[in-house]
Formats: structure tokens, C-alpha cells, sequence
């Protein structure tokens, strides 16, 4: 029963005089200015530190444990319960923190770009930096009556600090979700991701109801139609690749597939900015401007450092989608004809991009092999390998075959083309090879939507399996065989073995999945 939403106290939050709303981005700057929130660069963007949460803090994330949804929730490290008393009384304390301060920001917006799936939002936000991100990150304009989901409230407190013993909670800070009061309740940490990945996860929830796969992918379009996506973690590259000269922008983190097609999830872009350099990423350089927030950039002298990481490796530009020039709007198109799983092997042995049969792409994007990188979470300092279920498994409330299960009959319906691309090492693993360089990648994507790739001679990888191709336009022959990039060979074959290996053993908790699409892993060794 809901008991919170239409409550006194957040109606006199949201009525009072103190609360102001849907401010303008110039207005928002400016009072983040006055309130020494930040500082403008000199292309105009605010630059904000977030202290010492820099990266999302998955292990302060909760579900409210209700009635409704407590047998649709797949319970466990990632999805982890906290009573409703619990959480009441935390939202109690967090609005009686928010009343006591001189000024508050409230705006309302939607998720979804598809009319027919919007979510309603309303964001309540102690910073004006937090507002102004929010306000660039969900999409300002839509029509709530023709969809049937009820809006949630995200109620963001910063500065209050819980006391774990006293408030049930893992750490000072907080992330919860409930999702029959359709309230996001977010304390304790000023890292304003934690805001947008919190409506993702209300997302991976609420659209299987309708038929829709939620998606952590990024998606473009070219004129003809011709729809590709990319999945992948944080840092594997899927915002520089779907921004593309020759391609349209539907968006760079978060879709919807529905029978209609893709759809964005938001109404921005949310881009690691280390090492961004104008020549390699042209878009997103000029889509930081006024109005763009740079969390956690060293500035210096009002100009930025993208190559330092004395704050974090985790820099990031929040802008909206309309800065990219050809950004599709709305961000609806139509259903993808290729498909790019991205991962950034640390390990430097799995080839830079292999066509995979619609077995082994069930087998990947049940895997969701990747390295967590340095600083998208808290506590990560150097590359680690991780498996991560639907490269997006810290996001997905339900069990991992709910989303597995849609793709694969996607996949199976329109004979989608899929690629595992690896832009992660090459020539030796992290600290001994080196990244692979983004203009190869580039050329290998650019291949594979062509279609040049479709007919090229291929090898065999012997220990993953995958079809590698033994040519592609602009990248050395020597690099799409990993082995070939490794002076020491036996150090490769080791290093492969001993991935293959884990590999095998993630795989071990898919007891459900068909034959085919177990022996579509590495070989047993």
C-alpha cells in the first residue's frame, strides 16, 4: 500500500516557497556558481568534484522489500533487501534534512523517448549542479497521458550522511528504490551517476511488463535505416563508437526494443572523458560546452586536463543528446540490423573482433565478459576481469534469463548480425601490452556495418572458438589474431587458457541454458 508518495511532507517540500522549479540550464549554472558548487572552463562547461565518491557505490544500493515485487526481484549481492520500516523512516529523516536547507530544486521529466513508455520523473535535488545534470540527462519533453506508468520521485540528499547502525544501511551513503511507492530515495554521496543509473534499474524493471527489452547499450542509425547497437560496462567505448561522422546518434547508454524498434532511454550523454582528445572524439570535445557538466576533471587556469587522473580515471561529461550534431530526435528508429558486443579485455587474448553464430552470442551476453576499469567504481584502482550478465548486471532487478531469454528471440526474430569487439589489450596483457588504438577499432566496426565482413576468410580461434577474420580494411593483418600480437607465444597460450578457463567456471550458473549455447564457450581444458 503506498503510503509516501502523496505524503504531507513531501507535498509541503515540493509546495514551499524555498523549493524552486524547472529553472533554466543558464539559471542553474548560475546559482551552482553563487553557491561555489563549481567553476566554468573556459568552453563554458561547469566543472564539479563529487569528493570521495567518484563512481557509482553498488554495494550502498537497495530494493524495498514489498509485496508486490518481492517474488519478481532476483534477490542476491547485487539486488540487496531493506524492509519498508527501514526505508520509511530514512524517508523521514532525508526530507526533514532537505526541509531545514535555505533552497531546494525540483523539475519534472521522463525516461523513454517512445511516448507509449515513458516513465514520468520528478527530481528533487539539494544541489543545483545535481538539478542541472538531471535536467541534461532525462529527457525534458513528453506526454504523460499516453502512458500508463505512474511517475517515480528521486529524492537526492547529499550531504546527509546515514548512520549504518542506526539506519540500516552498508556506509554513510545510500541508493534506494521502491518500487511501490515509486520513490528512488539517494543520500550520502555527491556522484550524480548514481541519479541516472537508479532510473535504469526502475527501467530493467518496469518495461519486461510490456514486452520491451531494456537495454545498457548504445545505438546509431545511418539513412537507410540501417540500426546497429552497442553493449557493453562503463569504459569498453560504447559512447565513442555509436558517435560517428557517419551515423546518427540515437543514444549512448540506455535503449528500449520494442516491437516498434529502439527507443532512448534518456535525453543525454554521460561520457568517460579521460585521455578525450579533439582529434580522436570530436563530438563529444565540442558537446562540452555551456549548460555540460565535467564531474571530477582537474582545471587549471579554467582549461581542462583530460589526461590527468589525480582526482579519478572515472572523469565524465554530462551533456544533452541535441549537442551531438546528428543526434537522432526523439530517439526512436527502427529495429538493429547488427549488433556489437564490446568488452575491454585486460588480458589482451581475445581477438579484436570475431562474428559470432546466435549461440555464442547468447553464450557472451550471458557472460558479459569486460575489465572493470579504474575508478567507475569505488575501490577499483587497476583493471579487474568481470563477468557481468547482459553487460549491464548491476542494473537488472529481475533474473538474468527474463533479459537473456528477450534478446535471443529478438536476435532469432530479425536475424540480427552480432560482433564481439574487443577494445581492450593487444600485443600482452594490461601493464605489459597496450590498448588497442580506437582508429582500428573504428575501422572494424565501420567494417562490420558494411557488411565487409560478412563474407572475408576466417580462422578459427582454437580455445574461444570465434570466427576471426583474417583481413579488414584499415588495420594491420598482424592484430585480428591476437596470438600474432604476443612476441611470447607460449605466454599468450597460457594467458588464454587460464581466461578460458574462468570463462567456464562463470558459466557453471547457467544451468538453464540450452546445450547449444553451453558448447558455444571456449573449449574444455
Amino acid at each position: 500500500m503506498k503510503i509516501l508518495q502523496g505524503s504531507t511532507q513531501l507535498e509541503q517540500l515540493l509546495s514551499s516557497p524555498r523549493t524552486v522549479h524547472q529553472l533554466s540550464v543558464p539559471s542553474l549554472v548560475e546559482r551552482a556558481l553563487i553557491s561555489q558548487e563549481g567553476e566554468l572552463t573556459d568552453t563554458g562547461a561547469l566543472s564539479v568534484q563529487t569528493g570521495l565518491y567518484t563512481g557509482r557505490s553498488p554495494k550502498d544500493k537497495f530494493i524495498v522489500d514489498e509485496p508486490s515485487t518481492q517474488d519478481k526481484i532476483d534477490w542476491g549481492p547485487v539486488n540487496k533487501s531493506i524492509s519498508v520500516k527501514t526505508f520509511k523512516r530514512l524517508y523521514d529523516k532525508v526530507l526533514n534534512h532537505l526541509q531545514q536547507k535555505d533552497v531546494r530544486y525540483a523539475s519534472t521529466g521522463y525516461a523513454g523517448a517512445d511516448p507509449s513508455y515513458q516513465l514520468p520523473i520528478t527530481y528533487i535535488n539539494e544541489f543545483a549542479w545535481h538539478h542541472l545534470f538531471a535536467r541534461q540527462l532525462f529527457i525534458r519533453e513528453g506526454d504523460a497521458t499516453q502512458t500508463n506508468q505512474a511517475p517515480f520521485t528521486i529524492v537526492s540528499a547529499p550531504t546527509f550522511k546515514a548512520d549504518p547502525e542506526i539506519d540500516g544501511t552498508n556506509s554513510e551513503a545510500f541508493v534506494i528504490v521502491s518500487f511501490e511507492e515509486r520513490i528512488i530515495l539517494i543520500g550520502g554521496t555527491e556522484y550524480a551517476g548514481e541519479m541516472k543509473k537508479a532510473i535504469f534499474s526502475v527501467m530493467n524493471y518496469l518495461l519486461p511488463d510490456s514486452k520491451v527489452l531494456p537495454m545498457h547499450c548504445s545505438a546509431n542509425t545511418n539513412e537507410n535505416g540501417e540500426t546497429a547497437l552497442f553493449f557493453g560496462l562503463s569504459g569498453t567505448g560504447k559512447t565513442t563508437l555509436s558517435a560517428s561522422n557517419n551515423r546518427s546518434l540515437i543514444g549512448d547508454d540506455e535503449h528500449g526494443w520494442s516491437q516498434n524498434g529502439i527507443f532512448n532511454i534518456e535525453g543525454g550523454c554521460y561520457a568517460k572523458c579521460i585521455n578525450l582528445s579533439q582529434e580522436n572524439e570530436p563530438q563529444i570535445w565540442n558537446a562540452i560546452s555551456f549548460g555540460s557538466v565535467l564531474e571530477n576533471v582537474v582545471v587549471s587556469g579554467g582549461k581542462a586536463n583530460y589526461d590527468s587522473t589525480d582526482l579519478t580515471e572515472n572523469t565524465r561529461a554530462a551533456y544533452p543528446i541535441n549537442a551531438i550534431p546528428n543526434a537522432v530526435i526523439p530517439g526512436v528508429a527502427g529495429s538493429p540490423t547488427a549488433i556489437i558486443f564490446l568488452t575491454a579485455d585486460a588480458f589482451g587474448v581475445l581477438p579484436p573482433i570475431s562474428k559470432l553464430t546466435k549461440e555464442q552470442a547468447m553464450y557472451h551476453f550471458l557472460s558479459g565478459y569486460t575489465s572493470k576499469l579504474a575508478g567507475t567504481e569505488r575501490g577499483i584502482t587497476k583493471p579487474e576481469a568481470t563477468f557481468s550478465t547482459c553487460f549491464g548486471a548491476p542494473f537488472l532487478p529481475r533474473t538474468p534469463e527474463t533479459y537473456a531469454s528477450m534478446l535471443g528471440e529478438k536476435i532469432e526474430s530479425d536475424n540480427v548480425d552480432v560482433f564481439l569487439v574487443n577494445t581492450g589489450w593487444t600485443g600482452g596483457s594490461y601493464g605489459t601490452g597496450s590498448r588497442m588504438k580506437l582508429r582500428y577499432t573504428r575501422a572494424m566496426v565501420e567494417a562490420a556495418l558494411q557488411g565487409e565482413l560478412s563474407n572475408t576468410d576466417t580462422e578459427i580461434d582454437p580455445i574461444f572458438g570465434l570466427a576471426m577474420p583474417v583481413r579488414c580494411p584499415g588495420v594491420p593483418d598482424e592484430l585480428l589474431n591476437p596470438r600474432h600480437a604476443w612476441e611470447d607465444k607460449d605466454a599468450y597460450d597460457q594467458t588464454a587458457k587460464q581466461l578460458a578457463t574462468q570463462f567456464i567456471e562463470n558459466f557453471k550458473r547457467f544451468d538453464h541454458a540450452k546445450e547449444a549455447v553451453r558448447l558455444a564457450g571456449p573449449i574444455q581444458l
